[in-house]
């Protein structure tokens, strides 16, 4: 097979990927007995070239593990969950590898918003208080 393409000159070679293949389960007969068209894909990040340092953290540190692993057996074609396994480990590695997002800058509720939620408060308070019954002087 080709090299897998992950982003802009990011490439992972061929032969870092580890392949397996097994019968899939479920019916289908003589053919799902004899075929082995389940696909599964192992990707060793922690040995890759592919990838530098703090990519290779990143990604190790958000898919929980040097070891990605995708497996597929959605389809009779042992090619075709081949292609789709290829795609879902490049789409995870993708999302692994981008950057965190930018910290929330914290703010101040302004004059106004504040206003209004003592206003809104005060009028509360004062429905509540008119559901009373009167307090009789004696």
């Amino acid at each position: 097979m080709d090299d897998l393409a992950i982003s802009d000159g990011i490439v992972i070679p061929d032969e870092e990927l580890a392949w397996t293949f097994s019968p899939s389960g479920g019916p289908g007969g003589q053919h799902a007995n004899r075929s082995s068209t389940r696909a599964e894909v192992r990707f060793d990040v922690a040995s890759s070239r592919a990838f530098d340092a703090t990519t290779r953290s990143r990604i190790i540190g958000r898919l929980g593990g040097e070891i990605v692993t995708v497996v597929v057996d959605e389809t009779r074609s042992q090619w075709r969950n081949r292609q789709l396994a290829r795609r879902r480990l490049a789409e995870r590695l993708r999302a692994a590898m981008e950057p965190p997002p930018p910290r929330r800058k914290p703010t101040k509720p302004t004059r106004a918003s504040q206003r209004r939620r003592v206003d809104g408060k005060r009028a509360r308070s004062q429905t509540k208080q008119l559901r009373k019954p009167p307090r009789s002087e004696t």
